[in-house]
């Protein structure tokens, strides 16, 4: 490897090198907006990377997902979900459950149901950021995992995509605010729109900029 060169399989292949075989990235999207849901997803990269130490070149690009294009975050999307090695699961929690418990323990109930569906289940599992209490198996967390880490960014990449094209959606279902523009992220065009038109029940109310507002959304 070249001098400066980040590997991002360093994490992966000091757990196989203690006899750890299966392990998982985790990651989530969407903690920041305000609305829609927050996703999490967990994510087993093909056992022949283990074995060759060396990923398919069609992967080489993985990273972080906020460091994508999102055109390259929708093609190493449809690559992950199509290939017959990747295992993965999602996990949601939506604005509900979000005003509920708190945008950080609805993070970490999203990442526990991403983890409750993945199969195999991991030895352990690599996740992005903090730890996370509950987690059924044992996990490291690391600071800017998504860039360190393939599996982490792997699994940053397949939240991303499926939470923006959810946001997509909603757009259509709650026309005027621009969730497909922005994803629920407080842009000018949001607040403008948030304060025209009021919040929608895509919204976290708890939320300071939603809960100020006055208006209230007419069907």
């Amino acid at each position: 490897m070249s001098a400066g060169r980040v590997d991002r399989l360093e994490w992966e292949r000091r757990l196989w090198a203690r006899g750890i075989r299966c392990v998982a990235g985790m990651d989530e999207a969407g903690r920041g907006p305000l609305a829609g849901p927050v996703v999490a997803a967990a994510v087993i990269l093909p056992i022949r990377w283990r074995e060759t130490g060396e990923v398919d070149p069609e992967f080489a690009g993985l990273n972080d997902s906020k460091q994508l294009s999102p055109a390259t975050r929708e093609t190493l999307y449809d690559r992950l979900v199509n290939h017959p090695e990747v295992r993965f699961a999602l996990g949601w929690a939506d604005p509900e459950e979000i005003d509920r418990l708190n945008i950080l323990r609805a993070t970490h109930r999203a990442m526990q149901r991403a983890l409750a569906g993945l199969q195999p289940v991991p030895e352990h599992v690599l996740v992005d950021g903090r730890p996370v209490p509950g987690l059924p198996v044992p996990h490291s967390a690391l600071v800017r995992g998504d860039a360190r880490s393939y599996s982490i960014a792997a699994a940053s990449v397949l939240a991303k995509v499926t939470r923006d094209r959810f946001m997509v959606e909603l757009d259509r279902q709650y026309p005027g605010y621009g969730f497909a523009e922005h994803k629920g992220y407080p842009t000018p065009r949001h607040l403008e729109a948030l304060a025209r038109l009021g919040p929608c029940p895509a919204h976290r109310r708890s939320f300071t900029p939603v809960r100020t507002r006055q208006m209230v959304w007419h069907f």
